[in-house]
């Protein structure tokens, strides 16, 4: 199972309303186990990240006033990859985990200025 990344925004109604992932990026967060071993990992928490740790217990939605920030912790993420790839799996290069990393987080990064640019938020499931 894979975690999945789209943009909202919210209708007149209070509901959330999905919206289509834009053309040539994917909603691809990562897979299921990501939620622990990657975005809720230690290495994510000790570089002060309060977004992606919540998917380690939870879905993680990120409302349209909080988008700036959370663009931010992407940043903060990409500039340390090479900390944040787990590098204890045998199955599997670190930096293999690096370029698979880097890959669904640019997803996020599309979704999030894909909220910034209709006033919405984000959603990982």
């Amino acid at each position: 199972m894979s975690l999945l990344v789209k943009t909202f925004v919210v209708g007149e109604d209070g509901k959330r309303n999905l919206l289509d992932v834009p053309e040539g990026s994917s909603p691809l967060a990562g897979f299921e186990r990501w939620r622990t071993s990657v975005w809720g990992s230690e290495a994510v928490r000790s570089l002060g990240a309060t977004f992606f740790p919540v998917l380690a217990g939870s879905d993680l939605t990120v409302m349209p006033d909080q988008v700036a920030d959370f663009l931010d912790e992407c940043a903060l993420i990409r500039s340390n990859l090479g900390l944040v790839a787990p590098s204890t799996d045998p199955a599997k290069s670190h930096a293999e985990y690096v370029r698979q990393i880097s890959e669904r987080l640019r997803n996020v990064e599309d979704a999030a200025a894909h909220a910034q640019g209709v006033r919405g938020g984000v959603i990982i499931w």
